[in-house]
């Protein structure tokens, strides 16, 4: 049998402490001891416990505040679903699938909604099938949970479609841009995701509140209607320690690639 090295002397300690906060010895929101009560307990150097403390904060459990307070936490990881939540936008009044959903977590959602006409990147026009010089209607959110920041959103929808209707407007109503654009006769009928891991660039790392060590999902979704028309791109950004990304679909829906032998 391999011989197994005996882990290192902080990872140990991250793991007594992660072990602690999962099992709700620290509440969400408290304040762990300060490093050099838990450097004296478990008999190491203050050194040793900062790179505990890295650790944990690369995994999000905590974060650390003015004054080198270490806080667990506020949130529970948040469950996105990438199916369900199409079901549930409408939920309750809700304006869109993120405020559904964390509304059935029993978590406060708020957003905060910039609407302009821009010229879109490159390839998002392409995407949306107009001229690149031709302005698009870019929807950005800024979107918290209890207050904290666990998502940054640009939806990018074709002015012939949006102009003058209330997919311009701050509050779209109930159901969001989707339920909007059913109403036009172009309701999305097929979505597309694709998903990174990556480091965010520091915008996005200061609205988020994000430790260097941490990644984000960027998630682009694609909604196209019944004729194919894709009618919105969206551009996610989600702080990966924050979400759980939850797929789902029927074997119906798989492509067999291969025959069985016989």
């Amino acid at each position: 049998m391999p011989i197994t090295e005996p882990q290192p002397r902080y990872q140990q300690i991250a793991d007594v402490l992660r072990e602690a906060i999962e099992r709700g010895d620290y509440a969400p929101g408290s304040t762990l001891e300060p490093e050099l009560t838990l450097a004296e307990r478990h008999n190491v150097n203050k050194r040793t416990v900062n790179m505990a403390i890295r650790l944990l904060r690369a995994d999000g459990l905590v974060h650390v505040e003015r004054g080198a307070r270490t806080v667990v936490r506020e949130l529970p990881v948040l469950r996105r679903d990438a199916s369900a939540r199409q079901r549930i936008r409408e939920q309750g009044q809700a304006r869109g699938a993120f405020q559904a959903e964390l509304e059935r977590l029993g978590i406060e959602a708020h957003s905060n909604v910039s609407v302009s006409e821009q010229i879109a990147p490159d390839d998002v026009a392409e995407l949306l099938g107009i001229d690149p010089a031709t302005p698009a209607l870019a929807r950005r959110r800024h979107m918290l949970a209890d207050h904290t920041p666990v998502q940054l959103a640009t939806s990018w929808l074709p002015m012939d479609l949006a102009a003058g209707t209330p997919i311009a407007e701050v509050d779209t109503g109930p159901g969001g841009i989707y339920s909007r654009l059913a109403d036009l006769g172009h309701g999305p009928a097929e979505f597309t995701e694709t998903i990174r891991l990556r480091l965010p660039d520091p915008d996005e790392r200061t609205v988020l509140r994000m430790d260097v060590e941490q990644r984000v999902y960027a998630i682009r979704r694609t909604a196209a209607d019944a004729d194919g028309r894709i009618v919105e791109v969206n551009d996610m950004v989600l702080p990966a320690h924050q979400w759980e990304l939850v797929y789902t679909w029927e074997e119906s829906q798989l492509c067999v690639l291969y025959k069985p032998r016989a």
